[in-house]
């Protein structure tokens, strides 16, 4: 050992003789350290002391030791470093050591910089056999070549180790560095920090960060948990109060801690949050100091708080950690902290939305139900109505976040039956009628159901799922409709989140309108895009529909025996109709049966049916509710002919009869048919069975058509199980069939069901394909034949009685006057329009059949009204003599030519010319959907026609017109019409038809499908739409005649009356919607160019009407907000649709500002010039329109302000205008309208009844009250010209960026920005203060009102 005292003390006299040893970074060596370590660590206290008085002896202090081993701490290479922290370390807690003299604060410091540093994460070193150490090798060598050995020395100085070399041989051994930190638990318990603060706040700074670097150097290894365990004892040994005061040293190492709580989820989260709720508030129940620090961390968290959607889940999820395990008053003053932050800014509101939600759910009792002060004082109503309010948020995110979170709430709280009564209270669910409050649960549902934000519909609609178990009442019929509505979103998430709340509505509700809305919105989706939703709606509709059926047909089935007593005559059937169909199964049925529902309702079996999803169980029950509602009918002793079975059962069986032909009993069916056969004409009546009466197109009650639909659908279940008829009924069936056809009465309907029948008997029987086609052709040549013969004969008989001068085609109704004769004309008249009919349902199973006999006949007809027919003595016009026969003619003549090429080529051109003329909107309708079907068989020969067809449109008929863009829809979509020519353009008066069905299809047809096939074909067509839309006939390239303009006055909207004006806004609104961004730039341009442009240059002319009308919409265009493309994207607070973005859109997102902001800057510099000249030449005439560029103007300066700016600068000229005639158009404007005002109060008589005369003689109360009215006006014209000027020098401040504006006085003088390198004069204050004071906001415009 003497040897080492010798070394060491030699060591250190070398060091010190060394010049500004003590300014330098003078290091120990290697070899000094490791005597000294063995010196110390001897723990012999005669050794140390004896060391000691060495070191007085050669005039050495203790502190010129500490010195040294700081500077090698803080210098020398990382192994070596964390050596000599370990030698200081060993140096302080050895017996007799000057402990005092030893510690000090920057040696300290340098210790803990060591630490830092060996935990720093680095590259494995490479093995002695890689590439990449025989490289380094190489180069180690070449760039030691020339200095031999005269290194010796140097190494002396760097404690005999190449740095060099030191980092590349890789990292600290982990177990040293558990070494050094078990050494320092033991140094804690030697010196107190309390004398040494920015120590003690270093050490737990330091200890703060060891987890995050530990988690990178040692992994999830043991070594970690070491660590950790240490870092642990390290943080609660300075918490004792010989450190110091217990609540600093708590804050501070909160503090610390606080990074590591709201880091993702890893060890080093776990151990602080672990440290928080295990280690402190064990301490906390000790220590009053402590247990405030942990109290206010969750507040702390709450500040701290990422913004972004995953971190600040994770912040909550550890401050509701911490909040579990702290007091319940504690946990009350955090649940009011969190209610506070609800009116803070964006970012808190954010969080707290989520807090309150956590806290809800979390802590006990939220609705104080088990509280001794009542509910009224419960912390969790005041959350909710706090949560509810931010439902109402001007932020979209913070809205669908709040929205989410209550709907997450209510099903947490609706668990309880306890708890159903307070939260229908507290969130106004059990107010009825008029009782309802503006800004209620219902009012809140029906705004947010139809945000502009996706997200914000997406949660509206979750929260609705989640509200439907505990309404009360029946839902809101606004809120039902908007759920209908929402399922027809461009959004796959927003059409799954309505389809899930309509379908736990409608499994809850079964009251009528539920159920309306659910066939009207769900079904049809069977046809979505997206084969999730596809699926979705099939199993609904097995579920909601087809199952509730199944159970209704099994509850009737098990009640019918006590049906049959004689005793049930007393009893009313509407009762005894809810008894036997519960769930409102009549009008589901019912319901399946209108037009808009029965298409996907097929769709949607014959999906089911092919999946073999349905249950034989379904059919069964369709049979026992018909029995069933016979059985009562007869039961009440009512005549059998004036039952019809309950509307839609009929129709549901035979679509699930065509899979299910076992499940269907042939004598049930052979039952039925005979009793509709038997009863089929027999006046007009209608069963109470069926819930309601069944109205036609013209309103009028008819039991003949409820049988002939009946008996339509009964048809064909029976065609649907002709495979499982024996061959004797199927024959007898065949024979009947064929002979009713043959008789020429049958109703429309029942002819194509007949017609289907008996093929698809002939189809199924036959022995082969060959023998089925024979006897087909065979009855169809017959029938033909015979139909002929008919229509033949009608028509002679006509055209003779014509000749005659006889009244053969209107019969006298009252029978008195040639009664046969009538009779007998109006019979043939039917037959003749049921043959023809069946002539077009004969052609649609057997295309091959030949018709050349009856072609000439059809062609007699529909040319009777025209000078085509060259016939010789035909004067008779079956227009006007018999329209059904002359529509029916026009039909079957339309399926002649689809099974006929040559024929549709030479016919075609009479269907377009009878479309025109037609005055019939039946017939109308009619040869609109055989154009369209034209259109698909023959596109080249229609093609020429779609701008006549597009006409339609405009039809006077809203059937025609909504026929007409559905099936034009269809055609697009399937690219058989291509959007060229006018087509496009209108299209665009569908967005604002008067029919409220066409405006929803147009709406989806516009917002859906073209933005996605066709995204450019707005932006192409918008400068033209202006002009088409306002019949500017100047501007149309095409033909002036006078059909021309007929046209273009039938597809504008000219006008300058707001009515007007507000339809085309709404279009123009429209068509922006749909473009991209950079579209709306280059729309913003082309109207300036082309419009602006034009009207400045003279081009567009300002005498006329309509021009004035294109301008005035050129600026309305410009001010409005859907133009607007901003220039930078929000924080996530402001965006309500991140669901759609992509994850890596922030590089591309910052480069599409980058290009939008450029573009911004060009396009406002090249608009402004525009607008000045025309302001010059609207004055100069004196237009009304100069108003309108005004606030166009005004709009722009604030929208582009940024832009316009370096404008301004560069021109004070244009700044000094602009600020003139802002204030001059904003001080006219202020003054019109005060003097309105004060016009109105003056007058007495507009609140006066017209008929009331005003008094001859005035008071002088009255004189007194119009002279201060008069003075009033004074005044308000004196503060108009204030809000003028002020209006016009606040636009112009934004403008300069927060600069006011100078007096037009002094605005000569020429003023340099601030922000442009100027000094400041005077007591001028900085520009960014008074930026940041007018951008402050307050807590009070947070809703949306």
């Amino acid at each position: 050992m003497e040897e080492a005292f010798s070394r060491i003390i030699s060591d250190l006299e070398e060091i010190q003789q060394i010049p500004n040893t003590h300014t330098q970074s003078a290091q120990i060596p290697h070899s000094t350290l490791v005597d000294l370590l063995s010196l110390f660590s001897s723990g012999d206290p005669e050794l140390h002391t004896q060391f000691y008085d060495e070191l007085a002896s050669k005039n050495l202090s203790p502190s010129f030791l500490t010195h040294l081993l700081g500077s090698t701490m803080d210098a020398a290479p990382t192994h070596l470093a964390l050596f000599a922290s370990k030698v200081f370390l060993s140096l302080l807690l050895s017996p007799n050591s000057p402990v005092f003299t030893l510690f000090t604060p920057v040696a300290f410091l340098s210790f803990l910089r060591s630490i830092r540093r060996s935990l720093k994460h680095r590259p494995p070193a490479p093995t002695d056999d890689s590439p990449q150490a025989q490289q380094a090798r190489t180069s180690r060598k070449g760039k030691s070549g020339g200095r031999g050995r005269g290194k010796k020395d140097n190494s002396r100085t760097f404690g005999g180790y190449d740095e060099e070399e030191g980092q590349e041989s890789g990292a600290v051994d982990v177990r040293e560095i558990i070494s050094v930190m078990e050494m320092l638990v033991s140094v804690l318990d030697l010196i107190h920090l309390d004398r040494f603060p920015d120590s003690l706040k270093s050490l737990i700074q330091t200890v703060g960060e060891i987890p995050v670097m530990a988690l990178e150097t040692c992994g999830h290894s043991g070594s970690f948990s070491r660590l950790m365990d240490l870092c642990s004892r390290i943080l609660s040994g300075v918490l004792r109060s010989e450190h110091g005061q217990e609540v600093s040293t708590a804050t501070e190492i909160l503090k610390a801690l606080s990074p590591l709580i709201l880091m993702v989820k890893s060890h080093a989260r776990s151990f602080a949050l672990g440290f928080v709720v295990n280690r402190m508030m064990v301490m906390a129940k000790e220590s009053d100091g402590v247990r405030k620090a942990v109290v206010n961390l969750p507040r702390y968290l709450a500040n701290k708080a990422p913004e972004k959607a995953e971190p600040r889940a994770l912040a909550v999820e550890s401050i509701m950690e911490i909040v579990r395990v702290i007091e319940f008053d504690d946990q009350l003053g955090f649940v009011e902290y969190a209610v506070k932050m609800t009116e803070g800014k964006a970012s808190l509101r954010l969080l707290a939305v989520d807090l309150i939600a956590a806290l809800i759910t979390s802590l006990k009792d939220p609705l104080g139900e088990n509280s001794s002060s009542g509910v009224g004082g419960s912390w969790g109503l005041r959350s909710l109505e706090a949560l509810r309010k931010r439902c109402w948020d001007s932020t979209a995110g913070i809205r669908a976040r709040a929205l989410s979170n209550l709907a997450q709430v209510v099903e947490f709280l609706s668990c309880d039956n306890r708890n159903k009564a307070v939260l229908k209270e507290a969130l106004g669910l059990d107010e009825v009628g008029d009782k309802k409050a503006e800004g209620g649960m219902n009012e809140l549902l029906r705004k947010r159901c139809m945000d502009e934000k996706a997200a914000v519909r997406k949660a509206a609609l979750l929260l609705v799922t989640k509200l439907t178990a505990i309404f009360g009442g029946s839902l809101d019929g606004v809120i039902l409709k908007t759920m209908g509505m929402a399922c027809s979103d461009p959004l796959v998430s927003i059409r799954k989140a309505a389809i899930s709340a309509l379908s736990e509505t409608f499994r809850i509700f079964s009251d009528e309108s539920v159920t309306a809305e659910w066939l009207h919105s769900v079904p049809r989706l069977i046809t979505d895009n997206e084969t999730s939703i596809q699926e979705e709606c099939e199993s609904l509709f097995l579920e909601l529909v087809l199952d509730r059926i199944s159970r209704a047909g099994t509850a009737s089935l098990a009640t019918k025996e006590p049906i049959h007593k004689s005793n049930m005559k007393a009893k009313s059937l509407e009762r005894q109709i809810k008894l036997l169909f519960p769930e409102g199964i009549l009008h589901l049925l019912k319901e399946m049966c209108n037009g808009e529902v029965t298409p996907w309702v097929k769709k949607i079996c014959t999906s089911l049916g092919k999946k073999k999803q349905l249950k034989p169980k379904v059919a069964m029950a369709l049979q026992g509710i018909i029995r069933t509602s016979e059985s009562l009918w007869l039961n009440h002793s009512m005549p059998i002919e004036k039952w019809t079975a309950p509307m839609g059962a009929w129709f549901l069986l035979s679509e699930v009869s065509a899979y299910l032909p076992k499940a269907v009993d042939w004598e049930f069916l052979h039952h039925h048919w005979q009793l509709l056969d038997e009863h089929r004409v027999e006046g007009e009546f209608h069963s109470p069975l069926v819930q309601g009466n069944m109205h036609d197109e013209e309103g009028i009650t008819s039991n003949s058509v409820a049988w002939a639909g009946d008996r339509v659908f009964l048809l064909q279940t029976i065609a649907n199980v002709s495979v499982e008829l024996p061959p004797e009924p199927a024959s007898e069936l065949a024979s009947n069939l064929l002979k009713r056809i043959k008789e020429f009465g049958m109703h429309s309907t029942e002819v194509n069901a007949h017609v289907k029948a008996l093929r698809t008997l002939c189809k199924r029987k036959a022995v082969s394909s060959e023998e089925a086609d024979m006897l087909v052709n065979k009855w169809v040549k017959q029938l033909l034949s015979q139909a002929s013969d008919i229509l033949e004969n009608y028509i002679s008989e006509t055209i003779e009685a014509n000749k005659n001068g006889g009244s053969f085609f209107t019969p006298p109704r009252s029978g008195n006057r040639k009664g046969k004769q009538a009779a007998t004309a109006a019979g043939m008249s039917s037959k003749a329009i049921t043959a023809v009919f069946t002539i077009g349902s004969l052609v649609i199973v057997c295309p091959s059949a030949d018709v050349s006999s009856v072609i000439p006949l059809l062609y007699t007809i529909i040319t009777s009204d025209s000078n085509l027919n060259k016939l010789p003595g035909n004067t008779v016009s079956f227009k006007q003599a018999a329209p059904s026969l002359y529509a029916q003619a026009w039909l079957t003549m339309g399926k002649i030519c689809l099974a006929d090429g040559k024929l549709a080529k030479k016919y075609i051109p009479l269907f377009v010319q009878e479309l025109e003329k037609s005055d019939c909107a039946a017939l109308r309708n009619n040869l609109v959907v055989m154009m369209a079907d034209f259109c698909v068989r023959y596109t080249a020969l229609v093609d020429c026609y779609i701008t006549k067809i597009t006409k339609c449109l405009r039809d006077p008929c809203e059937l025609v017109r909504r026929q007409t863009f559905i099936l034009l829809s269809r055609l697009l979509q399937r690219d058989y019409v291509k959007w060229r020519g006018v087509l496009f353009l209108r299209f665009l008066l569908c967005l604002v038809d008067e029919s409220e069905k066409i405006r929803q299809l147009a709406d989806f047809l516009f917002g859906n499908i073209l933005k996605a096939k066709s995204p450019l074909l707005a932006y192409n067509s918008f400068v033209e739409a202006i002009y088409v839309l306002n019949d500017y006939q100047a501007h149309n390239r095409r033909s002036d005649s006078k059909d021309a303009r007929a046209e273009g006055r039938l597809f504008s909207i000219r006008g300058s009356d707001e009515r007007s004006r507000s339809k085309r806004m709404h279009v123009y609104v429209c068509l922006l919607k749909q473009m991209a961004p950079e579209h709306l730039l280059a729309t913003f341009a082309k109207l300036c160019a082309e419009i602006l442009g034009a009207a400045s240059d003279g081009k567009l002319t300002l005498d006329d009407v309509t021009g004035q009308s294109v301008l005035q919409d050129a600026f309305h265009i410009l001010a409005c907000k859907e133009i607007r493309v901003s220039s930078s994207r929000g924080s996530a607070t402001d965006t309500g649709d991140g669901e759609e973005e992509g994850g890596d859109g922030n590089a591309s997102a910052t480069k599409g500002r980058a290009i939008t902001q450029a573009v911004r800057k060009s396009l406002i510099q090249n608009t402004i010039p525009i607008f000045i000249e025309l302001k010059r030449l609207l004055e100069s005439k004196n237009s009304p329109l100069t108003g309108s560029l005004m606030e166009c103007l005004r709009v722009i300066l604030k929208d582009y302000k940024n832009e316009i700016d370096d404008m301004l600068v560069a021109d004070k000229q244009l700044q000094k205008e602009l600020i003139y005639d802002m204030q001059k158009y904003e001080s006219a404007k202020a003054r019109t309208t005060a003097t309105e005002a004060m016009a109105n109060m003056q007058n007495p008589s507009s609140y006066l009844s017209p008929r009331v005369p005003q008094p001859a003689n005035r008071t002088p109360a009255q004189n007194n009250l119009t002279e201060k009215l008069q003075s009033n006006l004074k005044v308000a014209s004196a503060m108009a010209d204030a809000v003028a000027a002020a209006t016009a020098r606040s636009v112009l401040r934004e403008v300069n960026k927060g600069a006011s504006t100078p007096p037009l006085n002094s605005i000569r003088v020429p003023k340099l920005k601030p922000t442009q390198g100027g000094t400041n004069t005077g007591n001028a204050q900085p520009l960014d203060v008074l930026e940041s004071v007018r951008r402050r906001q307050s807590f009070n415009s947070d809703d949306e009102s």
